[in-house]
Order: C-alpha cells, then sequence, then structure tokens
C-alpha cells in the first residue's frame, strides 16, 4: 500500500482507484455494500477524505493480506466502531469517577448528612455470626439428649 499521503483534502475516485490500484467500480461496490460512504459534490461527484481515505485502507488490509471476504470485513469495521463507542463510554465513566473521587471527603461528608439513610457506612453492615468457642463435653446432655428414668 502506498504511504499516507496528508493534505490535499478530498480526492475523486479517479485518484483514489490509481492511487491504491484498483478498479473504480471497486470503490462503487464498497460504497453500495455500505463499507465506503463517501461525500459527494451537487454534481454528484464522489469525493473521499481522509476518514474514507483510512477506512479504505483498513478494508484493502483486511481483503489483500488477510484473505477476508466483503462480509467479514463489514463485520470487523462494525466491531471496531462498537468497541471505539464502548472505549468512548469507559473513558468518559473514568473521569466521572476521577471527579468524584477529587470532590473529596467533605463533599462525602455532607452527602452523608443529606442521606436518605443517616447511619455511617459501618453500622449498615451486619457483623460477623460468632464462632462456638468450646464443644459440649461428651458427659454432659446436649440439648437432643435425654436421660432416661433407668438410667
Amino acid at each position: 500500500m502506498p504511504a499516507k499521503q496528508t493534505g490535499a483534502g478530498p480526492y475523486m475516485i479517479s485518484v483514489v482507484a490509481q492511487r491504491y490500484k484498483i478498479h473504480p467500480q471497486t470503490l462503487r461496490l464498497y460504497e453500495r455494500e455500505g463499507l465506503l460512504k463517501p461525500s459527494r459534490t451537487d454534481g454528484n461527484t464522489r469525493l473521499y477524505g481522509e476518514e474514507d481515505i483510512e477506512r479504505l485502507e483498513t478494508i484493502l488490509s483486511l481483503t489483500r493480506d488477510l484473505g477476508v471476504n466483503l462480509a467479514g470485513v463489514e463485520i470487523i469495521l462494525n466491531m471496531r466502531e462498537k468497541m471505539a463507542r464502548m472505549q468512548h463510554e469507559v473513558n468518559e465513566f473514568m473521569h466521572y469517577v476521577k471527579q468524584e473521587l477529587t470532590r473529596g471527603v467533605g463533599d462525602w461528608e455532607q452527602r452523608l448528612g443529606t442521606a436518605l439513610v443517616k447511619s455511617p457506612p459501618t453500622e449498615l453492615v451486619r457483623p460477623a455470626p460468632a464462632e462456638p468457642t468450646e464443644a459440649p463435653d461428651a458427659d454432659s446432655p446436649g440439648p437432643r439428649a435425654r436421660r432416661t428414668p433407668d438410667a
């Protein structure tokens, strides 16, 4: 694959096809399959931006280098988009958690004062049941053992 060029902006289909040594019909097929979505001019000419070029490079790498068919390419690209969205959500959550932690203990004490249950967290936890310290003697009758009058 050619080295990535930067700058020049949107490219027409003929330039992209020549640059990547593919037929323009292949680019049209990728668009029909929903793998590429180039922008259009008022005259309906396809224009491929940098994001389209990056996506095309991924498609070509998957098909040429790894032998993935177009159905597989679609699945992989969709999964990559989902993973990117999920990563964004995780990053937002981590940012929120860091904000909450930096707010400090003072704010936590204020929240505790206005909580519905006005008990410190230590009082809300049940203590563990006490373990028996000694086993009962064999000679002493336990709760189940009963002495009969004959004995």
